[in-house]
């Protein structure tokens, strides 16, 4: 007998995404019973985060978003700053305390999903569905019978890879004693920061008002920083470069982003599945997260509905994945750029299609356009050499 149709291993967003889409009714389609597992308060449990993402008009989890923003500006090392209009997207901002609040108060009132909390132990198939072996927070074993099984939980290593840069980063919420701030405005990329030896650096500003914003020091290089040096590149940020002038430290987050070409599996059993950034749903070439966690949970939701098999599709189309292999390898070698390359993207191609791109809603044609705005020759020696490269564990 088992306890459920379906288990959700992780509440974060990919975990609490899953279980929110099948916690309500839906005319024609039958609604499985879930039995969504969440890691008891302590070190297994991540601190609280931003997620950030585009889309077009209303969307699902609005009533989370903390704040979101029609223009966006990227600043070269040197010269006028590039700010474009991005209508009819959005660009938006969710805290996951807002995002774990406003789902947490849907999963309440369904009678579809029922949370337990517990740490995993291991996931293994059985005829006819999976198991899930777990501790409860009072030390007990316990043990939870599912058809489906999706796991979202961080993975403990990165798979062997040709190239893997991490986008690691420090963020402060400030409050500064006047108005600096376009709250109208987000900073994307601001390339006038110190560059690292390898990769490339960028201070990154959301302004929730016209004295708060969001201000962080991000990286894509092979190795993460010390506590003491993030907390120095910030404040070189604020002080030479933003000149915010006398400012509260409201809170803080960082974060690790692996930049990988390795393959990640989203099917790992008969009855088991990844999902999240642990089943591909990060854009390696950007870090971005969230909206590709979304295509991966509709789809499984609708499928789950609908009596199929709910095996998470990528969230990116092979083509975007090859296009962002050669461009982690052109960084990770050295061959170009990096702010120059996306300041001329910026520069050259309006920022509304260029979301797109990075979204993979846009064609083939569209896609060689931009292409061309990359420095060719270093691309596709990139693109010759990939071929030929093994694999190999990060670290």
């Amino acid at each position: 007998m088992l306890d459920a149709d379906v288990a959700v291993v992780g509440a974060g967003a990919a975990g609490l995404s899953l279980a929110h889409r099948l916690s309500g009714p839906a005319p024609g389609s039958r609604t499985p019973s879930v039995v969504l597992v969440e890691a008891p308060p302590g070190p297994l449990r991540p601190p609280p985060r931003t997620w950030c993402f585009w889309e077009d008009g209303r969307g699902r989890f609005d009533a989370a978003v903390r704040s979101q923003w029609r223009r966006l500006r990227v600043r070269p090392p040197a010269g006028p700053a590039v700010t474009d209009d991005i209508a009819p997207l959005r660009y938006k901002m969710i805290r996951s305390d807002d995002f774990e609040a406003l789902v947490g108060r849907d999963l309440a009132r369904s009678p579809h999903v029922r949370r337990v909390e517990a740490a995993v132990e291991s996931v293994e198939d059985f005829a006819g569905g999976a198991r899930v072996r777990m501790t409860a927070p009072d030390g007990r074993a316990r043990v939870l019978d599912a058809r489906w099984v999706f796991d979202s939980r961080p993975l403990g290593s990165l798979p062997a890879a040709r190239t893997t840069l991490l986008q690691h980063f420090h963020g402060w919420f400030v409050r500064t004693a006047r108005p600096v701030f376009d709250h109208e405005t987000a900073e994307l990329m601001d390339f006038r920061t110190p560059q690292p030896a390898d990769g490339l650096s960028f201070g990154y500003v959301l302004p929730t008002g016209s004295r708060e914003a969001l201000v962080e020091y991000t990286e894509f290089s092979p190795r993460v920083r010390t506590a003491s040096a993030y907390r120095s590149a910030v404040r070189h940020y604020v002080d030479e470069v933003l000149r915010l002038g006398d400012t509260e430290i409201l809170a803080t987050e960082t974060g690790v982003i692996p930049m990988t070409d390795a393959p990640l599996p989203r099917r790992v059993g008969t009855s088991v599945f990844r999902i999240g950034a642990a089943g591909g749903a990060t854009r390696p070439s950007t870090g971005y997260t969230f909206a590709g966690l979304q295509r991966q949970t509709r789809a499984v939701a609708a499928a789950l509905r609908q009596g199929r098999r709910p095996v998470p599709p990528a969230a990116h189309s092979a083509r975007s994945r090859a296009m962002d292999a050669v461009l982690l390898r052109a960084l990770a070698s050295g061959r170009v750029d990096g702010p120059a390359l996306y300041s001329r993207l910026f520069a050259d191609v309006p920022m509304g299609r260029l979301l797109r791109f990075l979204d993979g809603r846009t064609g083939l044609l569209e896609d060689l356009s931009i292409g061309l705005r990359t420095p060719v020759a270093p691309m596709l020696r990139s693109a010759l050499e990939l071929p030929g490269l093994p694999r190999r564990p990060f670290g």
